[in-house]
């Protein structure tokens, strides 16, 4: 005995119709007819229908007059060139209205009859563009459902949504009360199988007017089967015939709910007595249907595009919070619970090493710590998503109910670098309309018997508890998480390129102190001794002079002895690439007026007046702080000195959590095309030839501002110079 399944019945060649249809199929090319439902005989009243085969409609214009006669009839040629495109036609035979159908499947065009219907408890009152101003998408299935209420008058419709997994779902009914409600009941994936699945998307009607009527033989000298896909009156499958009265439906109509090119789910109507509804009523509610499914497909866009828009100014937001930490670490840690709140997780472990910072509901640390060591040894990708974590391995790791369902992202593998979402245990239940069981049953056609699995005979609500899952991860969350991985991937990518311009910053300021140190070791170590010895000797032999000659010759000496010590310091500096500074609280007024003094007798500029104004506390290194406002001062000094009033004007202020202070002269100025070249070592402008100096003060200042965590910037114009030198501010001593 052959045994079928039900995803194998073959239900697109049954060889029968429904008895309220009647068919003729003819060839294509030669338009002879090939095939005809065994009913045809009463609806043409014909006595052999045998002298059928192989002749033309138009070989039997008595019988066929009308047929012959129709609009659609006579524009054959034209309306069946592509596969299920169908025309409609009324006509009158023996005296009764008919409805009449024509349409192409492959080298066959079918020809469809069927009575026409009035239908007394029609009513419409709805506009077509109502679909279009619903504010949710249950309201637009609530719509749809009310409109077809109204026009097949069955005493239950309802949506029916295909869920991720295959099974379905009502989200949405209308009964007459005379019905128990499915509303919120699932369906198991056999309910409909794989091949009604195709059909549902081929023929996006179908009808069962009566599962107790017998079906009509189909008559063919030329095939053995033939193709009922795209038919109206195609007959139901025994399995699906059986499956509708275990349910108590006498008769069942559906329509394809279609959503970007798939099958969303179906309009289900089921009457608890036998029904026809009218082919006219059957258009009008797939059209509906149609209105429907376009506006929720709009609906579903636009809220698409409203969540896309708040995710990516979100993604954005991250991304500038992101750029102000130096370390991905330290971005992902500051940003943790934005990190977890986009894809709606309860909790969020981010994991460096050894290192483990968790947000929200999460698993305990040595938990976290199996998770990992399992991620490496079982996944490939970078991304591991599961609803089912707890369930799977629950046992294997030790879960508890905080690790429901995960996501896993390696963001970097070879540094131990991940992030762990997690979701809770969702206790939560299904209510299936009856237990899913199979059964065998036997079914006779055309004189074998054959075995199939019986649909089930109880659609009593089955409640099944669901345990170790989280709620779903839904698109929405995956998208959620690439835009977390792209954010992670820029920022890093920007990173790396700083890092790259910084080491390319270091080489060349390496090459820089290279150079440095020896025009300091060579070039101005020899000449300050010879300076010094000089100084000494003529000392030593103004023996008679005043007292007031003899102060200023020890003071040269006691400057040159500072600047070979600045110089020695500066040299070791700049041969120790990695020396350590000291950072303390550092006062700046008696250096200020030291060097502005000292400044004055080196540049011969007695007349420069310099104003000292507030000189706040600052954050610095001693020596480095020393000679910052050495080559400032100086170059201030030095450069407004050949001016008629020279003046230089000195002020610190603190604003906010910094120190800046503001030295400007009124001295030759710096010309904009030299900016870009201002802090480089050895640098000289044009209009500064005329004074004595080597381009390496700048250098220093700009190297040593950015070590103790400041910076230096100019603002320049014809008329002077103003150098700002933004410090940090001292660390609060308590008393």
């Amino acid at each position: 005995m052959n045994f079928v399944e039900c995803h194998d019945e073959p239900i697109h060649v049954p060889g029968y119709i429904q008895s309220f249809g009647y068919l003729i199929g003819i060839n294509a090319v030669s338009h002879s007819i090939t095939f005809f439902s065994e009913n045809i005989k009463e609806l043409f009243q014909i006595g052999n229908s045998d002298i059928l085969f192989g002749k033309k409609i138009s070989d039997f214009p008595e019988l066929f007059q009308n047929v012959m006669t129709s609009d659609i009839f006579e524009s054959l040629e034209n309306l069946t060139r592509r596969d299920n495109e169908t025309y409609f036609d009324k006509i009158s035979i023996n005296g009764k209205i008919y409805h009449f159908s024509v349409f192409r499947s492959q080298d066959q065009i079918f020809l469809e009859f069927e009575a026409l219907l009035e239908n007394p408890y029609k009513r419409i009152t709805n506009k077509y563009d109502n679909f279009y101003i619903n504010d949710n998408d249950q309201e637009i299935w609530d719509q749809l459902l009310g409109t077809l209420f109204n026009i097949i008058n069955y005493d239950r419709v309802m949506v029916y949504k295909f869920m991720e997994d295959g099974s379905g779902k009502v989200i949405a009914e209308k009964t007459n009360d005379s019905l128990e409600s499915y509303l919120g009941l699932h369906y198991p994936e056999s309910d409909i199988p794989r091949q009604a699945r195709e059909l549902y998307k081929k023929k996006r009607k179908r009808i069962f007017s009566n599962v107790f009527s017998e079906p009509v033989k189909l008559l063919s000298k030329t095939f053995d089967t033939i193709d009922l896909t795209y038919s109206s009156v195609r007959a139901m499958s025994p399995i699906h015939g059986q499956y509708l009265k275990n349910s108590g439906a006498a008769s069942s109509f559906s329509v394809s709910i279609i959503i970007d090119d798939q099958l969303w789910g179906l309009v289900t109507c089921q009457n608890s007595v036998p029904k026809h509804i009218d082919l006219e009523d059957r258009v009008q509610a797939g059209i509906f249907t149609v209105l429907a499914s376009n506006a929720y497909s709009s609906f579903k866009s636009k809220r698409e595009l409203e969540y896309r828009l708040d995710l990516n100014s979100k993604a954005s937001q991250l991304k500038s919070e992101f750029l102000k930490h130096n370390t991905l670490f330290e971005s992902l840690v500051e940003n943790k619970s934005a990190i977890k709140n986009l894809p709606e997780a309860d909790g969020l472990a981010v994991i460096s090493e050894n290192y483990v910072v968790t947000d929200g509901i999460t698993p305990q640390r040595d938990i976290i710590h199996r998770i990992v060591d399992w991620a490496y040894e079982n996944t490939e990708e970078t991304l591991f998503i599961s609803r089912s974590f707890l369930k799977d391995f629950g046992d294997e790791l030790g879960l508890d109910e905080t690790a429901g369902g995960v996501v896993i992202y390696f963001v970097e593998k070879s540094k131990n670098e991940l992030l762990i979402w997690f979701r809770r245990e969702f206790d939560d239940h299904i209510n299936w309309a009856g237990k899913p069981e199979k059964k065998i049953g036997i079914f006779s056609k055309n004189g074998e018997e054959k075995n199939i699995f019986s649909p089930r005979t109880s659609f009593e609500v089955f409640k099944e508890n669901i345990k170790g899952n989280s709620r779903r991860w839904s698109s929405r969350n995956e998208i959620a998480i690439q835009s977390i991985r792209d954010v992670i991937l820029e920022t890093s990518h920007r990173q790396y390129v700083t890092i790259k311009k910084l080491n390319e910053q270091l080489k060349k300021v390496n090459e820089e102190l290279d150079s440095f140190s020896y025009t300091i070791s060579h070039d101005l170590g020899t000449p300050l001794t010879v300076m010094k010895l000089n100084a000494q000797m003529l000392l030593k032999s103004l023996s008679d002079t005043s007292d007031k000659n003899k102060h200023k010759i020890s003071s040269i000496i006691n400057e040159i002895d500072n600047m070979a010590e600045m110089m020695n310091d500066v040299l070791q500096l700049s041969r120790a690439k990695h020396s350590e500074i000291e950072l303390e609280n550092l006062e700046t007024q008696q250096t200020i007026q030291k060097i502005s003094e000292n400044a004055k007798l080196t540049f011969d500029s007695p007349n420069s007046e310099v104003i000292i104004k507030n000189c706040p506390t600052v954050l610095a290194d001693k020596t480095m702080l020393h000679q910052v406002f050495l080559n400032i001062i100086n170059n201030a000094i030095k450069y407004s000195s050949k001016q008629d009033h020279p003046k230089v004007e000195i002020e610190g202020r603190e604003e906010e959590d910094q120190i800046i202070y503001r030295i400007t002269d009124n001295g030759i100025g710096i010309p904009e095309e030299e900016k870009h070249r201002m802090f480089k070592i050895f640098n000289r402008m044009n209009n500064a030839r005329k004074f004595k100096g080597n381009g390496i003060g700048l250098s220093i200042v700009h190297r040593i501002m950015n070590r103790i965590g400041g910076n230096v910037d100019y603002e320049s114009t014809d008329a002077g110079t103003c150098f700002i030198l933004t410090f940090q501010k001292p660390k609060f001593v308590k008393p």
